[in-house]
């Protein structure tokens, strides 16, 4: 499958905005390569007229969304924003893969584990499963080996989602990434915006999209919390983007929807 010229299509805009987002484009040798941010941790890529989801959540607008072949889940146990089985259920085509780390089991008994380190090939895409966990003690704690990271490779271009895990080793050691997702502002004092800069500048990747770095959205969709910590996580991608001028692009994505009707 997927021998066509490979698109990704994606949405871009202001962090936590609501207006209509632009796309990037990303020249690969396959066609144009674009990413379409949805909801906090949660990714569409448009495929030569397929779709992939990386940690589709029901918090996103998934009315309109199409059905997919391919689904990638970073963590089982870090909360439905990873694996969301009600998104799952609402996503997957008849016979779709869904690859996840082996702790997504009881959730989906069917999906392909991926364990760190490991190489699959689907079609024309490349999915490696890289580590990630915690470094810095304290609860919640992500243990090496219970979650991945993946980098996805196509037309030449390599795109890294990082999930939830601090700069560990595994991410420094990484080479030739032209796009990277990056979570921020974790539990515990974890990928502080200096955290983020720095490991951005051990692996240099050209394009980095800060992710996952509003950790009280999830709060305020149930009624909780206030809107000053969005501002707060707001300000943070600022300020990432200060700290990496010259360095890397930093672009926000719209990853923080107002609440669905």
């Amino acid at each position: 499958m997927w021998r066509r010229m490979v698109v990704f299509t994606a949405a871009l805009g202001a962090a936590a905005a609501t207006s209509a987002l632009a796309q990037d484009r990303f020249p690969s040798a396959a066609g144009d390569i674009v990413v379409t941010p949805m909801a906090h941790a949660s990714v569409r890529l448009d495929v030569a007229g397929r779709t992939v989801y990386i940690d589709p959540w029901s918090s996103a607008d998934l009315a309109n969304a199409p059905r997919s072949e391919l689904i990638i889940v970073t963590d089982a146990d870090a909360g439905a924003h990873h694996l969301d089985p009600a998104a799952l259920a609402r996503l997957t085509a008849p016979n779709a893969t869904v690859v996840m780390p082996a702790s997504g089991r009881s959730k989906v008994p069917d999906g392909v584990v991926m364990t760190n380190g490991e190489s699959r090939r689907f079609g024309e895409l490349t999915v490696e499963a890289v580590a990630a966990y915690d470094l810095r003690p304290g609860e919640p704690f992500h243990v090496k080996g219970v979650a991945n990271g993946y980098v996805l490779a196509v037309g030449g271009k390599r795109f890294f989602f990082a999930g939830v895990t601090e700069c560990i080793p595994e991410i420094k050691a990484l080479t030739n990434i032209d796009v990277a997702f990056m979570p921020m502002n974790l539990p515990n004092g974890r990928m502080t915006v200096d955290a983020v800069a720095d490991c951005v500048r051990s692996f240099k990747p050209a394009v980095v999209y800060p992710y996952h770095y509003d950790q009280g959205y999830i709060a305020r969709l149930s009624g909780r919390g206030d809107t000053a910590g969005a501002e707060t996580a707001a300000a943070s991608v600022r300020s990432l983007a200060d700290q990496l001028k010259g360095v890397a692009d930093v672009r926000p994505g719209n990853w923080y929807p107002a609440r669905r009707p």
